[in-house]
């Protein structure tokens, strides 16, 4: 297993001189984490007990709505706010149902549970994936610091939401993309919960000619979904498919909130951008990251910048994705982190890698502060530092790839 602790004494000065050094990242991840536990306190001993979980209450309802017989009802918006308020007295904002019937899978035991319990055997199931599959790509004390004040895992756990889910099964993909294709074509197929993060997983594997992945994954998708149409009747496919328009209209007009979603349509529309025009310029970016990644994946062997590529732009292709979903920043910030450490450092890269470090937690109070969504901007240069690096070892013929294992150490 190679040790990071062994890299050459040049490259250790180096990173010792710079000022983001092992002692400083320690010291803000520990802040950082002290910050969100004082939140969450802040959150669970409020007088009216309101739940941190927000999000997590449409999932509950749903769930209730499914066991009850009306799965249908939950995409019915109207419907769905009655229950919820009925649920969860607390629940006055209506909270859209706009999943696919493979996610009611997901989430049907849930109200055999008391809410707040639910909740927590969710919550705590899902990290406890995220942290495996992230633990299959980097470990050692830094690293772990690094995750615990990782402001994107705490907002997705504050909300109650799906990320560690998702972003544990796109991991996983990338881990067995090369060595086991069929359990990734399976892992790939699971993500038909939230099939808008699995766009580019198509691309990457007609890249690199992986046939029996993308086999697996289209047979995994009909199965989940025939698996859901029929247990929860064919109700919840045509909701589904209906209330595919109201998820676009809640995007263009806002009332799922332009602070809290880091794409270049939210950028533009928060500076008043017309819906067509700002459709337009999301398109031309989404193409221009569509191409980076169908680039790294056809010229490089790196498979570290490869799945760093992948899981980065995702976010700049789908207009749909929100603050919580950035708990996926995790994967490319590791394996780039990881790459630089063992290769050296461009210029730069340590600053970007804070900067997504940070951005779940700033993005918000930036929108809403200077009315710009810094989002996007962040990604960018996140997909162009892990762009450069993967033409940059190209060009040196450098291929770093390990293939007895996974893990590695930042001490």
């Amino acid at each position: 297993m190679p040790d990071l602790n062994t890299t050459s004494g040049k490259k250790t000065m180096n990173a010792n001189l710079h000022w983001l050094n092992q002692k400083r990242l320690i010291f803000y991840s520990r802040i950082s984490l002290a910050l969100f536990l004082v939140i969450g306190s802040g959150f669970v001993l409020t007088p009216d007990g309101l739940p941190i979980c927000r999000d997590f209450i449409t999932f509950w309802t749903a769930s209730h709505l499914a066991l009850t017989g009306h799965a249908q009802d939950a995409y019915n918006i109207s419907l769905l706010l009655k229950a919820e308020q009925a649920d969860v007295p607390l629940s006055q904002i209506p909270l859209p149902w706009f999943y696919p019937p493979p996610f009611y899978l997901v989430v049907l035991p849930l109200a055999l549970l008391p809410f707040l319990a639910a909740y927590w055997t969710f919550t705590l199931s899902t990290l406890g994936g995220y942290f495996l599959v992230l633990r299959r790509i980097v470990r050692g004390k830094t690293a772990m610091w690094c995750l615990a004040g990782f402001s994107g895992l705490w907002i997705n756990l504050f909300h109650g939401h799906n990320a560690f889910l998702t972003a544990a099964l796109a991991g996983a993909a990338l881990l067995s993309v090369e060595r086991r294709p069929v359990l990734a074509g399976v892992f790939i197929g699971l993500l038909a919960i939230k099939p808008h993060l699995a766009i580019l997983f198509p691309v990457v594997l007609l890249a690199i000619g992986a046939w029996r992945t993308l086999i697996t994954a289209v047979v995994t998708v009909i199965i989940f979904m025939a698996i859901g149409t029929v247990t929860l009747g064919t109700g919840v496919l045509t909701g589904f498919i209906a209330n595919l328009g109201y998820a676009r209209l809640y995007v263009e007009t806002g009332l799922l909130p332009w602070v809290k979603t880091p794409t270049v349509f939210a950028f533009l529309r928060l500076l008043g951008m017309p819906v067509a025009w700002a459709y337009v310029v999301h398109f031309v970016v989404a193409a221009g990251a569509v191409i980076v990644v169908w680039h790294v994946w056809r010229r490089s062997q790196n498979r570290n910048l490869r799945s760093a590529a992948l899981m980065t732009a995702t976010f700049l292709v789908s207009p749909y994705v929100f603050d919580y979903d950035l708990a996926w920043l995790a994967f490319p910030i590791a394996w780039l982190a990881l790459d630089s450490l063992r290769n050296g450092w461009l210029r730069g890269e340590r600053e970007v890698l804070v900067a997504a470090w940070l951005l779940p937690l700033v993005m918000v109070f930036i929108a809403a502060s200077l009315n710009v969504q810094i989002g996007s901007f962040v990604l960018c240069s996140l997909l162009w530092i892990i762009y450069r690096r993967a033409t940059t070892t190209s060009m040196m013929g450098a291929v770093v790839i390990d293939d007895h294992a996974d893990q590695y150490e930042i001490p």
